[in-house]
């Protein structure tokens, strides 16, 4: 499960504290560029906009390690002239830390464009690295990927609530069948025993399932 660890309003981040007032979180934002001067354009804009915990690092060789290490909020990768293999492990990287994920790079074609969607990075910025795009594009990144966080726990949780439905409506046949109920007798008779040992419907259902089948061996 994603998990989403702020929301966006307006175009600024913010965290919610306990007497309901607002403040500018402390977002941790992870910077890799091998070109210093680049990264500095994107340190100077991050740092005017407020942003101050920022890592930059010059490669991507063990990132993955990096990440569980510092785990950043956010992550801003510059690529000036990138080749095939440089993009790919880009991609791959932003598939398996699971977070914003934002790329700038100098030129770009449709297919390298494609593919940075379908890793799920949040925002390819081509031909767009000026110091003072660099925040917005941040929030736009932030905004997408939580956007689509939620929309893949809808998602789960829709295929969950179909799973249960199914296993419901078979574990029903099997009452209706075994002692000669109608359906909403047999939808009854589980939401009760459900409810008297406070337990869940579907979970009752698959219990009532398996003990069918070891009955019917």
């Amino acid at each position: 499960m994603l998990q989403v660890r702020y929301v966006i309003l307006h175009c600024t981040i913010f965290y919610f504290v306990h007497d309901c007032t607002m403040i500018n979180p402390p977002l941790s934002i992870l910077v890799i560029d091998e070109n210093a001067a680049r990264a500095s354009v994107i340190d100077a804009g991050l740092r005017e906009a407020g942003y101050e915990a920022i890592k930059l690092v010059n490669t991507l060789d063990g990132m993955e390690e990096f990440i569980a290490l510092h785990d950043p909020d956010a992550i801003i990768v510059d690529m000036a002239t990138p080749n095939p293999k440089s993009l790919d492990r880009v991609f791959e990287l932003s598939r398996a830390v699971k977070r914003p994920f934002a790329i700038f790079v100098d030129s770009s074609d449709r297919d390298s464009t494609h593919a940075a969607m379908n890793a799920g990075v949040s925002a390819y910025v081509v031909d767009g690295l000026k110091k003072e795009r660099v925040p917005p594009i941040l929030d736009m990144a932030i905004s997408r990927f939580a956007a689509y966080a939620k929309l893949e726990q809808e998602l789960a949780e829709a295929k969950t609530a179909l799973s249960s439905q199914k296993i419901i409506d078979q574990a029903k046949r099997i009452l209706m069948k075994s002692r000669d109920l109608s359906e909403d007798e047999a939808y009854a008779l589980m939401r009760k025993t459900a409810m008297d040992q406070n337990r869940k419907m579907s979970d009752l259902a698959q219990n009532l399932i398996m003990a069918a089948d070891l009955l019917s061996d």
